[in-house]
């Protein structure tokens, strides 16, 4: 556990490491919040990416050789403390440039469960030819994460059952702040590597924020191909960095 304080009470981050990973100081990291908001089930928000991240874990902890990984379940990720020094993975990465540690590379993942018959989009984006139909995994990265992301495309892509659309954005993200909005921006804030692996949170699933988030809206299916291609991810990424 990694325990912090917030309005009196004990929060924490949950970070692990595989059996027999290296213990060094340079590693990538897998992660998802497993927090919701007041009043939702958050079955897509963000359970759905808990459930892939425990079993990309099973199956990567029998990786030989080793792998060195972290896996991250972050707290304090929804409002109020969004966007906050207090959110889970911002506390990760201070702790984590405190103790001088390198992550290569962050995949997050946030709301990762549901598809639907249609698509929506940023007005941004409307013209930009993506796919009508919200059966895809999206990769965001801001242009500092390029190679990194490329590297995590590719090898979600070695499954062909699974849609994988990109989008790379400049600025870290701020002249599209949806793009911002999960973990993977306390990364980016500081320079490091990182993407956000969803399913489009609101411009997808109408039940965002709401008690309709639950699990009997979430494809199974859709989840279980995503865990076989981050499977086929983390295996692929170099030893170096």
């Amino acid at each position: 556990e990694q325990p912090y304080r917030f309005y009196g009470q004990e929060v924490a981050n949950i970070v692990a490491r595989p059996p027999g990973a290296p213990a060094g100081k340079s590693y990538y990291l897998l992660g998802a919040h497993y927090d919701t908001v007041p009043g939702s089930p958050g079955a897509d928000d963000n359970a759905s990416a808990v459930a892939v991240l425990l079993e990309a874990a099973r199956r990567v902890a029998q990786a030989s050789p080793p792998l060195p990984l972290r896996l991250a379940a972050f707290t304090l990720e929804e409002p109020p403390a969004f966007n906050t020094a207090d959110q889970g993975s911002r506390v990760f990465v201070k702790r984590a440039k405190q103790a001088g540690e390198v992550v290569n590379g962050a995949i997050v993942l946030e709301m990762v469960g549901y598809t639907a018959p249609e698509q929506d989009y940023p007005l941004a984006l409307s013209w930009a030819g993506y796919p009508k139909t919200g059966d895809f995994i999206g990769v965001v990265a801001n242009w500092g994460s390029r190679r990194f992301a490329k590297t995590v495309i590719e090898g979600l892509r070695a499954n062909e059952r699974l849609p994988v659309e990109s989008l790379f954005v400049p600025l870290n993200g701020w002249v599209l702040p949806d793009t911002r909005l999960s973990d993977h921006a306390s990364f980016w804030d500081r320079r490091l590597p990182a993407v956000m692996v969803t399913d489009t949170s609101f411009f997808r699933n109408p039940n965002y924020h709401t008690a309709a988030d639950r699990i009997e809206t979430l494809d199974f299916t859709f989840m279980a191909e995503l865990v076989n291609g981050l499977e086929a991810v983390v295996k692929g990424l170099p030893a170096g960095g």
